[in-house]
C-alpha cells in the first residue's frame, strides 16, 4: 500500500474550507454526572502522517463515540470538529479516525473526546495532540527511529524515570517516530522486582496482563496498553507521529511458522497467537488500514520531496526459522517474500523522493540464531560467511535491482539487536559483489535489557564503522545502566542532506555522519 497525496491545501485555503462549511469549536455538553463521564484511558496518538492529513488514535473506559476537532492553531480558534466513531468492545474501546484535507507543512493540533454511548448527553474530557503535516516543498525534515520497548522484564520504573529515553527523543522536536519492531514484549513477564547485575532492585509497575505470557486477544492488547502507562511515552505520542512495524516479541521470541512454543504456552497453535497478536497490534496503534490486505503491515510513507519510507513486514510472509542454505530461492527461503519484494522494487523504482530509507526490522548482516543456545538455524536474513543462501537471495536480488535500476540513496535502518551500530557495506569486501555502496544504521533498546555484539557475516561486505554495545560478559544490561539507544536523522532542506547520529538515552550523540545525496 503506497501512501501519497498530491493535494495542495494551504492553511488559508483549510481555514476557507472550515468556514464555507460552517464549522468551528462545537459546544459540547457537560452534565453535573462529570465524575462518570468517559475517559481516555492512555494517552492520544497519531501516526502515518503524510501531506495533507494523517490518523489519530484513543481509547476509551467504556462504548463510546470518539469526537476529534482539528485545527490549525493550539487555540483551536480555527477548529473543524468530524463526525464521530465508535468506540466498541470488540475493538477493546481503541477508535482511530483518519483527517483528510488537511494543508501541508503545517502543525495540526486536535482534540480528542469520548461521548458515552448509553447516555449521549454525557462527554468526557478532552486530551489535545498534535503533529506536523509532511511538506510540499524542500524543507528540512528530522525523525527518530528505535525499536525494543520493556523486554527483559525491565518495565516501567518510577525509580529511574520511566522510559525517559522517549524524554529524549522528544527533545528533537521530530517530525515522526520510525519505531523498528519490539513494541512490546508479548512473551515477556514484568514483575514487581528484577535483580540487576549489580545487586541493586529495580522495581516495576505491574498489571494482571503482564503476569504471564501473552495468549488471549485481551493478553496481548494489555502488553500494549502497559507501556502506554509511562508518563514519557504517553507524552511522546501527543506530540510525535509514530510510523510503527513489527517484528517478532509482539508475538513471541522468533516467531515463524516452524516454532515450537515453549512449555510456557497452553495456546501451542503458532498460528492462532499470531492472528491474535497480529489484531491487537492493529488496535492500539495509529496505522492506516489496506483495503486490499486488511493487516498489512508494509507500506510505503512519503514525507516530502526528500524522503520516502519503505516499512517492511519481515515476519507475516517469512518462511521457516531454519538452516536457509539452500541456493534456489522457493518458500522455504522467504522472508519478504515475492509480493512484498515485489513491491519494494515498484516502490523504488517509482520514488521521486531525494532519500529512500528501507525500515528493516532486523539487519541485513547480523547474525541472529533462532536457537541462540546452541547456536543453531537462522533467525534473520544472514546465513554465515559465504555467498548468498537461502533468505540472502532476496537481499542480494533487490541490492542488484538497485543497481541496475540506477536508484540512489537508499539508507537502510533497523533495531532488533539491542545495541548501536554503523555498518557501511562495500562490495570490493563481498562475497556477493553485484551491488552499489550503501549505509546502515542499528539502533535500540529504547527500554529493554542491552546486549551484543552479534556475529557479522561477510556475504555483502559490512564494515563496523561503530558499535556501542556491552560486550559477552555483561549482557542483558538494564535501562539504569544507561546503554539505551535511538537514531536520529535530520536532513537539510536546501542541500538534501542527511546525517544520521546514534544517540544514548541522555541524548549524548555517540556517533553521526553526514551524507550527500547523489544527483542521477
Amino acid at each position: 500500500m503506497t501512501i501519497r497525496f498530491s493535494r495542495k491545501l494551504t492553511r488559508r485555503r483549510f481555514l476557507s474550507t472550515a468556514a464555507a462549511a460552517g464549522v468551528g469549536v462545537i459546544a459540547m455538553p457537560y452534565l453535573s454526572r462529570a465524575a462518570d463521564r468517559p475517559v481516555i484511558t492512555h494517552g492520544v496518538q497519531s501516526g502515518d502522517v503524510g501531506t495533507d492529513g494523517g490518523v489519530v488514535w484513543a481509547r476509551a473506559d467504556r462504548p463510546a463515540q470518539m469526537m476529534v476537532e482539528v485545527a490549525t492553531s493550539e487555540s483551536f480558534k480555527d477548529a473543524r470538529t468530524l463526525p464521530p466513531i465508535a468506540a466498541l468492545p470488540e475493538s477493546d474501546f481503541t477508535a482511530k479516525m483518519l483527517l483528510e484535507n488537511l494543508p501541508s507543512g503545517q502543525d495540526i493540533f486536535y482534540r480528542v473526546r469520548f461521548r458515552d454511548l448509553s447516555h449521549i448527553d454525557i462527554v468526557g474530557e478532552p486530551v489535545v495532540g498534535r503533529f506536523r503535516t509532511a511538506p510540499s516543498d524542500r524543507r528540512d525534515v528530522s525523525f527518530v527511529w528505535g525499536g525494543d520497548v520493556a523486554g527483559q522484564g525491565w518495565g516501567i520504573n518510577p525509580d529511574d524515570g520511566g522510559m525517559f529515553t522517549f524524554s529524549a527523543m522528544k527533545k528533537h522536536n521530530p517530525d515522526f517516530f520510525l519505531h523498528s519492531g519490539d513494541t512490546i514484549y508479548a512473551d515477556g513477564v514484568i514483575n514487581a522486582e528484577q535483580k540487576q547485575p549489580d545487586g541493586n532492585i529495580w522495581k516495576n509497575i505491574t498489571v494482571a496482563e503482564k503476569a504471564k505470557v501473552a495468549e488471549t486477544l485481551d493478553e496481548f492488547r494489555g502488553a500494549h496498553k502497559y507501556n502506554m502507562l509511562d508518563e514519557n511515552l504517553r507524552a511522546f505520542n501527543a506530540e510525535v507521529p509514530i510510523f510503527v512495524q513489527w517484528d517478532d516479541h509482539e508475538v513471541t521470541n522468533n516467531w515463524s511458522l516452524s516454532k515450537q512454543l515453549p512449555a510456557a504456552y497452553k495456546e501451542r497453535d503458532i498460528t492462532l497467537l499470531a492472528a491474535r497478536a497480529a489484531r491487537a497490534f492493529h488496535e492500539m496503534y495509529p496505522m492506516r488500514e489496506s483495503i486490499v490486505e486488511p493487516g498489512r503491515v508494509y507500506r510505503t510513507l512519503s514525507y516530502g520531496p526528500h524522503l520516502d519510507v519503505f516499512m517492511l513486514d519481515e515476519r507475516s510472509y517469512r518462511g521457516p526459522n531454519g538452516p536457509n542454505l539452500q541456493e534456489s530461492y522457493d518458500p522455504g527461503a522467504y522472508f519478504l517474500g515475492p509480493e512484498q519484494l515485489a513491491w519494494l522494487k515498484r516502490g523504488l523504482l517509482n520514488s521521486r523522493a531525494t532519500w529512500k530509507v528501507i525500515a528493516s526490522d532486523m539487519p541485513l548482516s547480523l547474525i541472529v540464531y533462532d536457537d541462540a543456545a546452541n547456536k543453531k538455524g537462522s533467525e534473520a536474513f544472514a546465513q554465515g560467511d559465504g555467498p548468498a543462501r537461502g533468505r540472502e537471495l532476496e537481499i542480494a536480488d533487490i541490492l542488484r535491482f538497485i543497481k541496475t535500476s540506477g536508484v540512489v540513496n537508499t539508507v537502510w535502518l533497523t533495531a532488533d539487536v539491542h545495541y548501536a551500530a554503523a555498518h557501511y557495506y562495500n562490495p570490493n569486501k563481498a562475497q556477493f559483489q553485484d551491488f552499489d555502496p550503501f549505509w546502515e544504521f542499528v539502533s535500540g533498546p529504547l527500554h529493554a535489557g542491552t546486549f551484543g555484539p552479534n556475529e557479522l557475516d561477510n556475504t555483502f561486505g559490512p564494515e563496523v564503522k561503530f558499535v556501542k554495545a556491552p560486550g559477552e560478559a555483561n549482557q542483558n544490561l538494564p535501562p539504569s545502566a544507561g546503554m539505551q539507544f535511538f537514531g536520529h536523522v535530520k536532513i537539510d532542506g536546501k542541500s538534501g542532506q542527511m546525517t544520521v547520529s546514534l544517540r544514548d538515552r541522555k541524548d549524548v550523540e555517540l556517533w553521526s555522519i553526514a551524507l550527500d545525496p547523489k544527483v542521477v
